[in-house]
């Protein structure tokens, strides 16, 4: 039996693209530290908040890289001055990534009380209407 890829269908012409979007952010699903929520702000704007307690802004780097926001986190070294009885709070590297929607960007990011927000605006295109002439022959 054949798999019938979803650009190969006869009515979705171009959306090939679409399909390698889907299939990137299904091989970063399982990725399960550091805990996020997103929110719809509004109809356009979106809002990404991560859970990095114990990180600095500049342990933390937030990039765009083919329509992907790649938010990534890297905690110097401990030395090794403290003795840990116990130790509960993750300070491991991490690497989280979002596929963004065309027209979609990050408007600006914020770390406020261990949490990272990112605020995405979404641009609306004006509608275009065009129409096709029909030649005679």
């Amino acid at each position: 039996m054949t798999k019938l890829s979803f650009g190969a269908h006869p009515h979705l012409l171009g959306f090939e693209q679409l399909e390698r979007l889907v299939e990137r952010t299904a091989k970063t699903a399982g990725e399960g530290y550091p805990p996020f929520n997103i929110e719809a702000v509004s109809d356009n704007e979106y809002r990404i908040t991560l859970a990095v307690a114990g990180f600095a802004d500049d342990d933390l780097s937030i990039t765009v890289e083919n329509r992907q926001l790649v938010v990534r986190g890297r905690q110097p070294e401990d030395a090794g001055e403290r003795v840990f009885l116990h130790r509960g709070i993750a300070s491991r590297a991490f690497q989280r990534s979002f596929v963004m929607a065309e027209g979609v960007e990050v408007a600006r990011a914020g770390l406020e009380h261990g949490l990272l927000h990112i605020e995405l605006r979404r641009s609306v295109p004006e509608t275009v209407v065009q129409t096709i002439p029909i030649d005679r022959r």
